[in-house]
């Protein structure tokens, strides 16, 4: 059994989700301004759904999968999203994030993804780190873009969320070649 290692930053550690959390995942997560934005968080967010998806984090850790993070701040050890690679396979992985409400606008989600990024193409040796976002919501893309992702297309009707298709864009960054 793998450990899944603390990632730090100057103002975040990122750690293995535990079951405790489940509450605060469901009420950060729960809130529709955040459910809105993702692709795949549901709303409502239904009681034991978190639990359930702790699980699944971590024993997508295990098979190697994914490596999802809580981000948490250092100041207090307080849970304020998560921010994680998934979908690992032949060398590429997606990138993915979200974080509460109260949280926003304070670079947190950028540092995190950043750091999950380095740690994706650094420890677990990826090729091509990709992300996307719903079309009509522009952030995730920022975030994206800050940590040096690019644009690369817009899908078409990609995503279907609360039974509405969606375009999504996509983006993505590759590991650097080594000098």
């Amino acid at each position: 059994m793998r450990h899944q290692p603390l990632l730090t930053t100057e103002r975040l550690i990122l750690r293995p989700f535990q079951l405790s959390d489940a509450t605060k995942v469901q009420k950060l997560a729960g809130d529709e301004l955040v459910a809105n934005g993702a692709i795949n968080i549901p709303h409502p967010y239904s009681d034991g759904f978190a639990g359930q998806w702790i699980g699944k984090v971590l024993a997508g850790w295990q098979s190697q999968l994914s490596a999802i993070y809580a981000i948490t701040l250092k100041s207090n050890y307080q849970l304020v999203g998560c921010v994680g690679l998934h979908n690992i396979d032949s060398g590429k992985a997606q990138l993915g994030y979200w974080i509460g409400v109260p949280y926003w606008g304070q670079g947190y989600c950028t540092e995190a993804a950043k750091r999950v990024t380095e740690f994706g193409f650094k420890r677990l040796e990826l090729d091509i780190i990709y992300g996307q976002h719903l079309s009509r919501d522009p952030s995730p893309g920022k975030i994206m873009q800050k940590i040096g992702m690019e644009h690369v297309m817009t899908k078409s009707d990609a995503a279907r969320v609360n039974m509405i298709t969606e375009d999504l864009e996509y983006y993505e960054i590759k590991a650097m070649a080594e000098a």
